[in-house]
């Protein structure tokens, strides 16, 4: 019943991958290819993972990945066995850095559990005045929320009189009050509580050292999502299963029934009719017509639960 995305395979020659996170608000969960045009839709895998309860938490709406990344001048990718949740996490580099890194044991535990192997490496400004700087445009969609998760380690050995500590800027406002100390080979992960916008799709965030640091920000990996929203609730969860039970008892093949039962409307079950007044509540299925069917025999005991 909600939009989740658009996929234009005669831009996208070479293939594309959505991903996203999302609370399901019931026991199931239905994801449906809509025909748009005139070719017929296709998918080529469809992966599901768990996750965390205490991970990945937005105030509203779900989370559609925008990037993933680790900062590294190797080329590789990670994924699982390295990723326990196998999230993709691509290998990311700019010129003006400097790459790091240490083949000591780096602690990745907490709510996100970034791979170590993505911890291992992180990158710093080659001009230890300058800032770290990430930016990237969105101009067909300048409204987008983001959030955003920072995943820093320090992995390297500072002699006693070295320190490094820096802000957090996006957009040119300071976005936490205390500075970004990272641990010495422990992960710390910093996430927007609410979510963050950019002026006119142009997004900007940056690492500044403060004035008290000898040693210039790092950064070992960064994810960026932006909030989708659902609006429309699933029809009831109740009657859903009723209506697969009554499909089961009468060994009913109607090609259409798939997905959700009364959502989107064009796409409704045939033989039902449903409430949808109100988009914000489970849309109930208020008459169903099995006279074209040739039934026989007793009535399906689900049916009362209609």
């Amino acid at each position: 019943p909600n939009p989740w995305a658009t996929i234009d395979l005669e831009k996208l020659v070479n293939g594309t991958r959505e991903e996203i996170f999302h609370i399901p608000t019931s026991n199931s969960l239905q994801i449906c290819l809509v025909k748009t045009g005139t070719t017929t839709p296709m998918i080529s895998a469809l992966e599901i993972r768990p996750l965390g309860n205490n991970s990945y938490i937005t105030k509203s709406g779900s989370l559609s990945l925008y990037f993933r990344v680790y900062l590294t001048q190797s080329e590789k990718y990670i994924r699982y066995k390295n990723d326990v949740y196998d999230r993709q996490w691509l290998a990311y580099f700019q010129d003006e850095w400097t790459q790091i890194s240490t083949t000591s044991d780096v602690g990745n535990s907490n709510f996100f559990d970034p791979p170590k192997a993505a911890l291992a490496t992180a990158a710093i400004p080659t001009n230890a005045s300058e800032p770290l700087t990430i930016k990237w445009n969105n101009l067909e969609n300048p409204d987008d929320q983001y959030y955003l998760y920072r995943h820093f380690a320090e992995i390297q050995d500072l002699r006693a009189n070295e320190t490094r500590e820096f802000n957090m800027v996006w957009n040119e406002e300071l976005m936490t009050t205390e500075p970004v100390i990272p641990d010495k080979l422990k992960i710390t992960t910093m996430l927007s509580l609410s979510p963050r916008t950019c002026p006119r799709g142009e997004c900007k965030f940056q690492l500044i050292r403060t004035s008290k640091s000898t040693l210039p920000p790092l950064l070992n990996a960064f994810e960026v999502f932006t909030v989708i929203q659902f609006p429309q609730s699933e029809t009831n969860e109740t009657e859903v299963a009723a209506m697969r039970n009554i499909e089961s008892t009468y060994v009913l093949s109607r090609i259409n029934w798939q997905g959700d039962p009364c959502f989107p409307q064009q796409l409704r079950w045939d033989a039902l009719n449903c409430s949808n007044t109100d988009m914000s509540l489970p849309p109930r299925i208020i008459s169903l017509n099995l006279s074209s069917s040739r039934l026989a025999g007793t009535i399906a005991a689900a049916i009362q639960n209609l």
